[in-house]
């Protein structure tokens, strides 16, 4: 699957420049590139109600721009997890954590077995993962699923090692999380 057929566009991922920052609101910023865990400002932000929704979890080839970041040849495969972290029950972020699969084997983590845990939690409580740069871009569409593909959504990516093992995670900011930012005074 080539990064860039029509089923799968290229993203420009992209790390915080004073370009970017100059065009873009500060609440989006501030979620962007929030080196915190996200599962912890979303349960804050849902007063508790928050949860997870496990869309897909298995082995598939890796998206192009995937193997770069993760140091894989193209077209590896890997362990994709699919997830909507809620708010209230609504869909706030879509989620999507890949790691190479002899990396994953080795390093003995069973991603398999989270169900509907926050992947976020475990490599924030797990001292050993050391998280990379965060990057941003437009997500595009074709990406996400399709209830949710909309273009110009928000996404962040951020690669976590831990020893061979490197996980990389992004997260795409669905637009009833704004909605509900607005509408609730976040404490932080």
């Amino acid at each position: 699957m080539p990064n860039e057929s029509p089923h799968y566009p290229a993203a420009q991922w992209t790390p915080h420049t004073p370009r970017l920052a100059a065009k873009t609101p500060a609440l989006i910023l501030d979620w962007l590139f929030d080196q915190g865990s996200l599962t912890r400002r979303l349960t804050r932000l849902s007063t508790d109600n928050f949860s997870v929704t496990p869309l897909f979890e298995g082995w598939q080839p890796l998206r192009d721009d995937e193997c770069l970041s993760l140091g894989l040849a193209p077209g590896s495969e890997g362990w994709v997890r699919e997830v909507y972290l809620r708010g209230h029950g609504e869909p706030w972020v879509f989620a999507r954590s890949v790691a190479g699969r002899e990396a994953l084997r080795d390093d003995g983590l069973d991603m398999e077995a989270l169900g509907s845990r926050s992947l976020g939690e475990l490599l924030f409580c797990d001292q050993g993962f050391a998280r990379q740069a965060i990057e941003v871009c437009h997500y595009p569409s074709a990406w996400l699923p399709a209830e949710q593909a909309a273009d110009d959504l928000w996404g962040r990516r951020s690669r976590f090692d831990r020893g061979a093992l490197r996980l990389l995670v992004a997260e795409v900011f669905l637009p009833a999380l704004w909605q509900a930012s607005a509408a609730f005074k976040e404490v932080r």
